[in-house]
């Protein structure tokens, strides 16, 4: 029996929306093209087809007017989005269609007009306890019991939002809970180590990453030469006395490199097995990810629908994106990254990779008492931004939504997201402007804090 109760209200709007689909015989999905937003978009796929419903799937970088240009003209009289939407509660009465937003992100806007599930609206932090996959998954389930085995598609979208890192809570402890029961997935410690064949593992790993190990084929072989352990090994053959004195090799090196002891609780988190997948959760992540970064989102929604041929496809995405960002990690490492007095930031355009190397600074390579901040300065004359804290952090009053929204607004852009995690768009030639700006909003949210 699932002891933790989902809201009431949250039933009865997920009802409602559930009621909504039912009506229609052809709905337009869109969703955020990250692993969250492509397991989720996914997710809604599979519980379309079904219900012999016509469906299309649009995954998107950042929901803008363009995106609302492209709604506003589908063929589809019922709107579906998913991890997005938010941010754009007050424009879709005009769409004059019906819809349906499942989105996990803080806003202050008012919905009129729409069918709106956001975890906020029950006091559930949207940031660490539900995300556009746990939405899409309840929705799913309203509308048909059956669809219950979707649930491991929804662990690909968690862990891609890392709502894992300590523990599960809120509307995923009904997910965890509901999927056990069923057998569906289990739950193992977790490592430092990370999975797969050593010699591989360790050159592609950014969590942890490593400096000198990480994107060194020499490095990888001196460390397991050390450790005197065969280095075309997989994690799975390690015998016990081999994983301890190979994760308290790790350790010392990630605390020589500068890494707080929560980071390396963090990477050591409790992993979820998906049975009938024959992988983890973050593994699923990585690989609806990769489809995302790719502009491959169908390629996604098909490893959901259980095509093998999509599953392979996948793999080879997500091995060439894993390459390519360990070696900007690298690259990254020899450069080093630009401290403010209260923020950090680097330039990703001759990568792409911000989000993702966001976090990898902020966790293995950066000041950690200092928000990191990536930006990308687009060809088209637009500046995308990432920014990610940590638990301290917080705690110590930052707020990186509240922050990369106002810096954004006040050079003419837009931005928002998570207290912990962040993003924004401005034009490019603000760029100093917004850094600047930041910069004195992170002061003053700790100054204020500590008053």
């Amino acid at each position: 029996m699932v002891e933790y109760d989902l809201p009431s209200k949250l039933l009865s709007t997920l009802s409602i929306a559930a009621e909504h689909v039912r009506s229609h015989d052809f709905i337009h999905i869109f969703s955020h093209h990250d692993a969250d937003g492509v397991a989720a978009g996914s997710i809604l796929a599979c519980m379309l087809q079904r219900l012999d419903i016509e469906y299309q799937v649009t995954f998107v970088p950042v929901l803008d007017d363009d995106v609302l240009m492209l709604m506003r003209d589908s063929n589809s009289n019922c709107i579906l989005m998913s991890d997005i939407g938010a941010s754009y509660l007050d424009k879709f009465e005009s769409l004059e269609k019906d819809v349906i937003v499942l989105d996990h992100h803080k806003t202050d806007k008012v919905a009129n007009g729409v069918t709106y599930i956001n975890p906020h609206l029950y006091d559930i932090d949207g940031m660490t306890s539900g995300c556009g996959s746990t939405l899409a998954f309840l929705l799913a389930i309203t509308v048909d019991e059956r669809n219950w085995d979707l649930v491991r598609y929804a662990f690909g979208g968690i862990a891609g939002d890392r709502q894992h890192i300590n523990g599960l809570s809120g509307l995923n402890i009904y997910l965890e809970e509901g999927a056990k029961e069923r057998g569906l997935i289990s739950v193992v410690d977790g490592s430092l180590i990370p999975t797969g064949t050593l010699s591989q593992s360790l050159y592609l790993s950014t969590e942890p990453y490593i400096s000198g190990i990480g994107g060194s084929s020499s490095g990888v072989k001196s460390f397991l030469d050390e450790a005197g352990i065969d280095q075309t090994k997989d994690f799975l053959d390690l015998t016990d006395d081999e994983k301890h004195r190979l994760s308290s090799m790790i350790a010392v090196r990630l605390l020589k490199q500068g890494v707080s002891v929560q980071t390396l609780e963090e990477t050591a988190r409790t992993r979820y097995v998906l049975k009938d997948l024959g992988m983890d959760a973050e593994t699923l992540s990585d690989l609806l990810n990769a489809c995302g970064r790719e502009k491959m989102g169908g390629t996604g929604v098909g490893i959901c629908l259980g095509n093998g041929d999509s599953l392979a496809y996948a793999r080879e995405l997500n091995y060439t994106s894993r390459r390519d960002v360990i070696e900007a990690t690298v690259e990254l490492d020899k450069m080093g990254v630009t401290p403010m007095e209260n923020i950090q930031f680097f330039d990703s355009t001759s990568t792409g990779f911000t989000g993702i190397l966001c976090n990898i600074v902020m966790h293995y390579m950066g000041d950690p008492n200092k928000p990191t901040i990536g930006i990308n300065y687009g060809t088209d004359g637009k500046a995308k931004a990432s920014a990610r804290g940590t638990w301290d952090q917080l705690d110590n009053g930052i707020d990186l939504s509240v922050a990369m929204r106002d810096a954004s607004e006040s050079v003419g852009g837009q931005g928002g997201g998570h207290r912990i995690a962040s993003g924004a768009n401005f034009p490019s030639s603000r760029g100093q402007e917004f850094l600047k700006k930041l910069n004195e909003i992170v002061g003053e949210q700790k100054v204020n804090h500590a008053k």
